[in-house]
């Protein structure tokens, strides 16, 4: 089960066998208070105010948001405007020093299973759940679709296709129960009966103990076709119910919700143990002398995070917030990671291709052919190029979800992706504006 397009780079799952370990408790952390999609937070501590370990220390009463809770005990140091780790973009964040006593606030089990599904949403909301895929969407927003979009598929998205990662292939094997479990809150949530695992053929034993587990359950464990861009919402979407998502669309409009591996774990934890979502596992992998799978606390900062898995494995070149794909480079180590990190890529020299685009287009077409979404890459980024963004936005600019295909077999090294992803702010703040005129 497969979709059309896509491309099979080296996959490098060095960490597939390393089992989860817990991070040192960090000193410091630095919490920018904009970590998922929709509005940013606003502070509900001052300096010098004392905190526990999950306590809500950020929330906005806008509905596409998610509250930001501490993940140490400590004293809140200040509150300023630092660069963001994704955008590099000053946002407001709340630092806290650790009293190193990791205090926690009371975290009761919850008899949840004759909860209604509007209580089980809030629950959702209130503990800052969002999606741990990198999209860091607030939870709750995809559990509420319009009455006239209803839902009648839950997808749960195991496939891990980004190179490197391995975080959610872990979860699959250590907390299957604990998965299985929050698959169970989110189809309440929804009331739908297809749910759906996709995961990816190569990770047999998560297929093995998967199958096992949901017996019984009306949970099916989908085999995908190894390929890059699988876990894509769009092409996982297609690969198992060969549905489309209308162009401009949302997997709303036809009927589907698609969830993270660790974000339904997340959704237990909060249901059923009250515990906010302060922590998450991450895979630090590449040139570091020990890559590992680490339970981190939100707002740790990245170096110290490298020292855990052996430091630097020679001179770093490069290191990546996520996966080589899709992930972004970063300035500097200095930075804290937020909800939507799923991982930290770290590169050499010897390991970047620093070939730059110096001729043309040549036409070849690998760019159409790789496409999951059947775009014109070439077209629409030389539309960019030009700054016309008009015909950037009618060649389906805002349908291109920047999974890199095309971009990784130009011949011409040309950086497709730098220039659709510019067409795309650019088309965003022309509707903007033009809506602020009406």
């Amino acid at each position: 089960m497969t979709f059309k397009g896509g491309i099979h780079p080296k996959y490098n799952k060095i960490t597939a066998d390393k089992k989860i370990e817990k991070a040192n408790l960090p000193k410091k952390i630095i919490l920018p208070l904009s970590q998922h999609v929709g509005a940013p937070c606003e502070p509900i501590v001052n300096i010098g105010d004392y905190v526990k370990t999950g306590q809500k220390i950020a929330e906005t009463q806008a509905f596409v948001s998610a509250p930001i809770h501490s993940s140490i005990s400590g004293t809140v140091s200040s509150i300023e405007n630092l660069p963001h780790p994704i955008t590099g973009k000053p946002v407001n964040s709340v630092i806290i020093e650790s009293d190193e006593k990791d205090e926690k606030i009371e975290m009761q089990k919850r008899e949840y299973e004759n909860l209604p599904a509007d209580e089980l949403k809030s629950i959702i909301k209130d503990f800052g759940i969002v999606g741990l895929g990198g999209a860091a969407f607030p939870t709750h927003v995809k559990l509420s679709p319009p009455q006239e979009k209803p839902i009648d598929t839950l997808i749960i998205n195991g496939a891990e296709c980004e190179p490197f990662l391995t975080t959610d292939h872990r979860l699959m094997l250590e907390r299957t129960d604990d998965l299985i479990a929050g698959i169970r809150i989110i189809r309440k949530v929804l009331g739908v009966k297809s749910v759906f695992i996709g995961i990816e053929d190569n990770k047999h034993d998560a297929i093995k103990i998967l199958k096992e587990k949901t017996i019984g359950q009306n949970i099916k464990v989908i085999p995908l076709h190894t390929k890059y861009p699988q876990g894509g919402e769009k092409t996982l979407i297609y690969a198992i119910t060969k549905r489309k998502v209308p162009a401009g669309g949302l997997p709303m409009d036809i009927g589907c919700v698609v969830q993270n591996i660790g974000t339904a774990i997340a959704v237990y934890e909060a249901v059923a143990l009250s515990k906010p979502l302060y922590e998450r596992v991450i895979t630090i992998t590449g040139k570091v002398n020990n890559p590992k799978n680490l339970l981190v606390r939100n707002g740790a900062i990245i170096k110290d995070l490298i020292e855990q898995a052996g430091s630097y494995k020679g001179e770093p070149k490069k290191i990546i917030m996520g996966g080589p794909m899709m992930g972004f480079a970063l300035p500097a180590d200095d930075l804290p990671i937020i909800k939507g990190t799923s991982g930290l890529t770290i590169f050499n020299k010897d390991d970047i291709d620093e070939k730059r685009s110096t001729i043309e287009c040549i036409r070849c077409g690998k760019c159409i052919q790789d496409c999951p979404m059947q775009l014109n890459p070439s077209l629409i980024a030389k539309y960019a190029e030009n700054e016309r963004i008009d015909l950037a936005e009618n060649m389906y600019a805002m349908d291109c979800f920047e999974c890199g295909c095309c971009a990784f077999n130009c011949p011409t090294h040309i950086p497709l992706v730098h220039w659709i992803r510019y067409a795309k702010s650019q088309i965003l703040k022309n509707r903007a504006k033009a809506k602020d005129k009406k």
